[in-house]
């Protein structure tokens, strides 16, 4: 071995090291949803299908599925939203959906929200929740409902509480995903009355 490998390296004293280079600030805009968007939330969903237990759903989702999708929730006058960066990049959506197909039902929705991978931990997920909440707020909507699965979505159920969603009910061991039986758990918030 070379003298030089045994000896301890030498480091530069701080005032002479150059400064970390400072990461840009986290930003984005949130806005409407339009079909352009739809293969950039289609990956993004697609990635919790198959690494996650956050959507019971197995199989990706096709781009004919996500513009079916797309079309049924404007046609209902629904919100769709997407977070974009300053570069354009989509870093995740929210949505809601008839909770039924029966007219009874036609003042509450179900409700999902899904941040690109990067995107999480960052504090995109209630401002965006909450700008869904109040477009379903200015459509007319009474009741959100959101249906979590009981594990691995602490943070989902978390952000829910901080809006004012509540917990209304569990149901155990309706969903088999990776080999195991999971739960979910029920949160609903109303829109009648003040914020």
């Amino acid at each position: 071995m070379l003298e030089e490998e045994y000896e301890a390296r030498r480091v530069l004293p701080h005032h002479l090291r150059k400064p970390a280079a400072e990461e840009p600030p986290f930003s984005y805009s949130i806005r409407e949803a339009v079909p352009e968007d739809l293969p950039h939330v289609r990956e993004i969903y697609n990635y919790y299908v198959t690494n996650s237990t956050v959507t019971f759903d197995d199989k990706p989702m096709t781009l004919r599925a996500w513009r079916s999708k797309y079309e049924h929730i404007r046609k209902a006058n629904m919100p769709f939203l997407v977070a974009e960066s300053p570069n354009g990049q989509i870093l995740g959506y929210t949505l809601v959906a008839p909770w039924s197909a029966k007219a009874g039902y036609r003042y509450t929705v179900e409700n999902s929200i899904y941040l690109g991978p990067a995107a999480t931990g960052k504090g995109l997920g209630t401002p965006l929740l909450e700008a869904l909440v109040n477009k379903c707020r200015e459509a007319g909507i009474r009741e959100v409902i959101a249906v979590i699965a009981d594990q691995g979505a602490d943070a989902s159920i978390h952000m829910h509480e901080k809006l004012g969603f509540k917990e209304v009910g569990r149901m155990g061991r309706v969903g088999f995903k990776f080999g195991r039986w999971l739960g979910t758990v029920t949160m609903q918030k109303s829109l009648r009355g003040k914020k």
